[in-house]
C-alpha cells in the first residue's frame, strides 16, 4: 500500500483523537471542581470580579461536563462548541493571559519534586484549535453526529468541512 493511499485511508480518523483529549479534558477539569466544591470555584470567580459567580460556577461546571461528554461522544459539535469556546476565551482573559504562553513553567526541581508557576494560555489556544478543527473538519467516524437524521443526506466536501446534497452526485 502506497503512503499516499495510506493516509487516505487513515485520515479519516484524525478527528477521533481530537475527541477523546478535548473531551475528556473538560470533563476532568469540570469533575475536579465539583470534587474541589463548586463554591470555591464560585468564590475564585467572585474574586475575578465575574458577574454573577454562583451561577457563573454552574453553569461552567455544566458546560465542562456536558460539552467535553458531547465532544467525546462526537455529538452536537458544532454547537457545544460555542459555550466551549466562551469558557476557554474567559480563562484565558481572565486567569492565563497575564501569565504569558507557555503553559509549563519549571520554576525548580526540589526533593519534594518539580514545583512550577502559574499556567499561560498555551493550553487554552490548544483546545481552542481542536474545537475548530472539528466544527470545520468534522467529528469523524464513531460519532453520533453522524447518526442524526439531517446528515444522512449530506456528504462531507472536500473543502472546509463544508457539506454538498448527496442527491447531486
Amino acid at each position: 500500500m502506497s503512503p499516499a493511499l495510506l493516509a487516505e485511508r487513515l485520515g479519516r480518523w484524525s478527528p477521533l483523537p481530537l475527541r477523546f483529549i478535548v473531551g475528556y479534558g473538560f470533563i476532568a477539569h469540570g469533575y475536579a471542581k465539583i470534587l474541589k466544591d463548586p463554591e470555591h470555584f464560585a468564590a475564585l470567580l467572585h474574586a475575578l470580579n465575574v458577574p454573577a459567580p454562583h451561577f457563573m460556577a454552574w453553569m461552567t461546571i455544566a458546560i465542562e461536563l456536558l460539552g467535553g461528554f458531547a465532544i467525546l461522544v462526537g455529538a452536537f459539535v458544532p454547537l457545544v462548541t460555542i459555550p466551549m469556546i466562551v469558557v476557554l476565551l474567559v480563562a484565558t482573559f481572565t486567569v492565563h493571559l497575564p501569565f504569558g504562553f507557555t503553559s509549563i513553567k519549571l520554576m525548580a526541581v526540589t526533593s519534594a519534586g518539580p514545583q512550577f508557576g502559574p499556567p499561560g494560555y498555551e493550553t487554552d489556544l490548544l483546545y481552542l484549535a481542536c474545537l475548530v478543527a472539528l466544527v470545520f473538519g468534522g467529528a469523524g467516524p464513531l460519532a453520533i453526529d453522524n447518526l442524526l437524521p439531517w446528515r444522512k443526506a449530506r456528504l462531507p466536501s472536500p473543502a472546509f468541512g463544508m457539506s454538498v446534497d448527496s442527491t447531486a452526485r
